[in-house]
């Protein structure tokens, strides 16, 4: 057809080793410089200027301009939802192992703005089990008991209706192949854990650390917690 959409102009973007390392790297939802992707994908800094004017061309990743600094991140989330359905089709493909090798990314990291891995998928899981969650993955709601158990968390359930995002989905998790939480009240969820101190983002990479009020929190939940 004429007017699809041109997938192997996508597929050429994303293909490219270099392009796709600094594509992982912005997955966590921050900024990062040109210089900090060419060490991310390994490159010359120039060779990087010209992945990052494709990728940008393309409209996979978005510029901004702070002072003298250029900063690139994911253009969006659908890009990021792609991506990481990219790797949940790479990784059943049996090539390599499913999800990342450093444990800590495999028991919490961000996926763009919410929370996967296996401690994700646990809070997804268990919120269905005690019924504050209701629906399959693409139609879910939160029941009366979950905007009740939300609200007492701090999470303003309206406002969050009032975005144009949607509320509540399941996204397929990269390494534990099982639905995490994603959409509006996903993003403010793993918001909110941040803010009550319950979990810490790593600085530098995608790792999410549970403090150990939040450790109490997932076990609270029913979410079994790995030992330290």
């Amino acid at each position: 057809m004429a007017d699809a959409p041109d997938l192997a102009a996508l597929g050429a973007l994303i293909g490219d080793a270099a392009r796709a390392r600094m594509l992982a790297a912005l997955l966590d939802g921050r900024a990062l410089t040109a210089t900090e992707l060419a060490l991310e994908a390994g490159v010359a800094p120039s060779t990087a200027s010209s992945h990052l004017a494709r990728l940008h061309a393309g409209a996979l990743v978005a510029l901004a301009r702070q002072g003298r600094h250029r900063y690139f991140r994911l253009a969006g989330r659908e890009v990021a939802e792609m991506l990481e359905g990219l790797m949940n089709v790479a990784a059943g493909s049996g090539r390599r192992v499913t999800g990342p090798p450093d444990p800590e990314l495999r028991r919490a990291r961000v996926c763009y703005d919410h929370l996967a891995g296996e401690y994700g998928v646990g809070i997804y899981e268990h919120l269905k089990r005690r019924r504050l969650l209701d629906g399959g993955e693409d139609a879910l709601r939160l029941t009366r008991s979950g905007e009740a158990w939300a609200r007492a968390l701090g999470i303003d359930v309206d406002a969050l209706r009032g975005q144009r995002r949607t509320l509540l989905r399941g996204c397929l998790d990269w390494s534990e192949r099982r639905a995490h939480l994603a959409g509006a009240f996903g993003a403010a969820l793993l918001e909110r854990l941040f803010t009550l101190r319950y979990a810490r983002r790593d600085p530098v990479g995608r790792a999410v650390a549970f403090t150990p009020r939040g450790a109490a929190f997932l076990q609270d939940l029913g979410v079994p917690v790995a030992r330290r």
